[in-house]
């Protein structure tokens, strides 16, 4: 998964982490399924229920997906 455009946002929307999920799955020769196991694992609701926007912690994410492949 990327950051952001800027490169510098530790998360991203659960939309953006979703359209790169087929890709991400072929890159890491892991099954689509999987990585959208784990986006929606490190999917971050909003702070304390109604401040802001649910966000995928992009540096978990990628540390499990790295833990798939070491398998």
């Amino acid at each position: 998964m990327t950051a952001s455009a800027s490169g510098l946002d530790p998360q991203i929307s659960p939309a953006a982490a979703q359209y790169q999920v087929a890709r991400v799955a072929r890159m890491r020769h892991v099954r689509v399924e999987q990585v959208q196991a784990l986006v929606a694992t490190f999917t971050e609701g909003r702070q304390l229920g109604l401040l802001g926007e649910p966000q995928v912690n992009v540096l978990r994410l990628n540390l499990a997906l790295d833990g798939l492949q070491a398998r």
